[in-house]
């Protein structure tokens, strides 16, 4: 997030950067003793106390009551994030599971828990992947199948072979002979198409038909605007019990909440898609996620594109004392990862779309 930092000296970016680093793994407040051993700056312990005192001033340290220690504010890791933290780049062997476990060819829905869980797996917090809209999908084939009164079962396969089967109800009772009809007429003059541009098309196209067609497109727009309707957003979680060995979560009740926001979803995949449109990953660090459950985590996420598209968000979940250093590398780079195996020979994604 390119918020402006506070003008910090050298020494005093360094002495922060040492603090929320030892905080960071150590989980305690750190006096300005810790500091002067590991700071590697040349000052008395005198200059340190100022420089802590100059940085809880600025609202980036603050000082728990029962230790003469500091630990971060959230604008203190704030600035870390933006301008302090020395990344890890990921090991080769992470990168070579990355892609062993998210193979091309693989549907999409295997995907997406593949990759929620193998976020969870390597940071040990929540994994977390919004799905894409399958809009964003050509559509490869559909059929329909009559049930019982109205009710009728679309059956779509989309560019990414991912099925989906959709009990629709439309104004009136279709037989068998019928829904063949219309969905070879579908599956003839449309595959390959973007299912938003299939009804924009339907609608076009039976405006200026003939009396001949008039009926069969009519019975077309009627179910495919049942049947081809872009369905909820969804998302893949991984990982939430892991939650409950993070010392900085222990309240039961802040974890019941943070459960509670985790089922609903809602609130999770309108802050992924605060994401959507950043250029690498993006942090949301404690009261900046706007959901007061959350206030006391980390987001990290990033956007996975294919064929020059966003189709959805990655990230991670955790504690804001998580290290940032080796957890941002690990979203950028399965967000890479799961993007390159859903771009696959074949895959027809709406070629109208503009790439962000």
């Amino acid at each position: 997030m390119n918020r402006r930092s506070p003008d910090l000296d050298a020494r005093a970016r360094q002495l922060l950067r040492t603090l929320i680093a030892r905080y960071i793994q150590d989980g305690e407040p750190v006096g300005s003793r810790t500091l002067a051993r590991h700071s590697g700056l040349d000052v008395s312990a005198a200059t340190i106390r100022n420089i802590l005192a100059d940085l809880e001033d600025a609202g980036l340290l603050s000082s728990p009551h029962t230790s003469a220690g500091r630990i971060p504010t959230a604008q203190g890791y704030r600035v870390f994030v933006d301008s302090l933290v020395q990344m890890q780049p990921l090991a080769e062997r992470d990168l070579a599971r990355l892609r062993a476990e998210l193979p091309a060819g693989t549907g999409t829905q295997a995907l997406l828990g593949n990759a929620s869980e193998l976020l969870s797996a390597m940071t040990h917090f929540v994994g977390v992947v919004g799905a894409p809209r399958r809009e964003q999908f050509a559509f490869r084939h559909i059929d329909f199948v009559p049930l019982d009164g109205r009710r009728v079962l679309a059956i779509l396969v989309f560019a990414d072979n991912e099925v989906q089967n959709r009990v629709i109800e439309p104004r009136r009772t279709y037989d068998p002979s019928e829904l063949e009809r219309v969905a070879n007429y579908l599956n003839a003059h449309f595959a390959g198409r973007p299912i938003a541009e299939i009804r924009a098309t339907l609608l076009r196209e039976l405006r200026a038909a003939r009396s001949e067609m008039e009926g069969l497109l009519a019975h077309t727009v009627e179910l495919a605007e049942h049947a081809l309707t872009p369905s909820d957003d969804d998302m893949v979680l991984a990982g939430q019990t892991r939650l409950m060995a993070v010392q900085d979560l222990s309240d039961l009740d802040r974890l019941r909440e943070l459960f509670e926001t985790f089922a609903r979803k809602r609130e999770i995949l309108q802050l992924l898609e605060r994401t959507i449109s950043a250029p690498g990953v993006r942090i949301f660090i404690g009261e900046e996620t706007g959901l007061a459950p959350l206030d006391g985590v980390s987001l990290v996420a990033a956007p996975y594109r294919a064929s020059g598209q966003v189709l959805g968000v990655l990230g991670v979940i955790g504690p804001t004392r998580m290290a940032y250093q080796t957890v941002i590398p690990v979203v950028q780079a399965a967000a890479d990862a799961l993007g390159a195996a859903m771009l696959r020979p074949g895959d027809d994604l709406n070629p109208s779309a503009p790439a962000p």
